[in-house]
């Protein structure tokens, strides 16, 4: 009676083994399935087989690896708070330092692609006074730099990455985009005391040389109606032309210089989007 009771045992505990170990087979291949989805770039169907594989997990052993794929599939996809909510998930479930730092950081890039620059600044600044990341401190200002990339703030983007010691390259490139782009307070400004003035400041010569000829011909025109006591044709003349032609001139520096700003700007982005083989948001 012992002896067949034993056998029973023996068969339960060959039973419940095999149960686990086919389990644990199945999860691993469901794993690599939606892993080779993701290399693949078919991100729409690597997070339904990621969802399947959190489904059957009951011990939660790929919560944080199955989480964390999600949220790049659909980061991928441009689907930014979506990613963020999951890179959330996986950091709620990280099992060491390491796997918390990434998942932190995910979150962080995903805020920085979408542009929320003052909630990706505060993260980093939580990041920064956590002990258990103090040595993370240059990959701290290298996000920072990027952050303000995105919110086209270039000269705080080079005084970031210059203190990690290592990205001189970028923080030289952003360095140099912030001493070439265009003031467009200065262009405003000028543009009030010296019609075409603004114009001129950024490159654009022939149209500040007109704006700068038709305000000095309507002003002209204007002044000398008054002076006849023409006084409704120095009216018309003033509000209609010389004003018309005046406040073009600000609109025009401001705009011209919007636009050169941006040009420099875009062909800052492209090098780093082409030619930059760093980490990237």
């Amino acid at each position: 009676m012992k002896s067949k009771l034993e056998n029973i045992f023996l068969l339960f505990i060959f039973i419940l083994l095999t149960r686990n170990s086919f389990a644990q087979d199945y999860l691993k291949k469901q794993f690599e399935y939606a892993d080779s989805l993701y290399k693949n770039q078919n991100y729409y169907d690597a997070i339904t087989e990621f969802k399947r594989l959190l489904f059957f997990d009951k011990y939660g052993e790929y919560k944080y690896q199955a989480n964390e794929m999600i949220g790049l599939s659909y980061k991928q996809g441009a689907k930014f708070s979506d990613a963020i909510l999951y890179f959330t998930i996986a950091e709620m479930n990280a099992r060491n330092n390491d796997e918390l730092l990434e998942s932190k950081l995910l979150i962080i890039r995903c805020n920085i692609l979408r542009r929320t620059t003052s909630h990706a600044i505060d993260l980093l600044t939580l990041l920064g006074n956590d002990k258990r990341f103090a040595d993370e401190e240059k990959e701290i200002f290298y996000w920072k730099g990027w952050t303000y990339i995105f919110a086209d703030e270039w000269n705080k983007a080079s005084q970031e990455f210059s203190k990690t010691d290592t990205n001189e390259t970028l923080s030289s490139l952003c360095k140099k985009v912030d001493e070439d782009k265009y003031s467009v307070a200065f262009a405003d400004a000028i543009s009030h005391f010296i019609p075409g003035a603004g114009q001129i400041y950024t490159g654009h010569y022939l149209s500040g040389l007109l704006s700068l000829g038709w305000n000095i011909l309507w002003g002209y025109v204007t002044v000398n109606a008054f002076e006849a006591n023409r006084v409704f044709d120095g009216l018309v003349v003033g509000n209609f032309l010389w004003l018309r032609f005046y406040n073009g001139n600000l609109q025009n520096a401001k705009k011209f210089a919007e636009e050169e700003n941006l040009k420099i700007t875009n062909k800052a982005m492209q090098f780093l989007q082409f030619n930059y083989a760093g980490l990237k948001p």
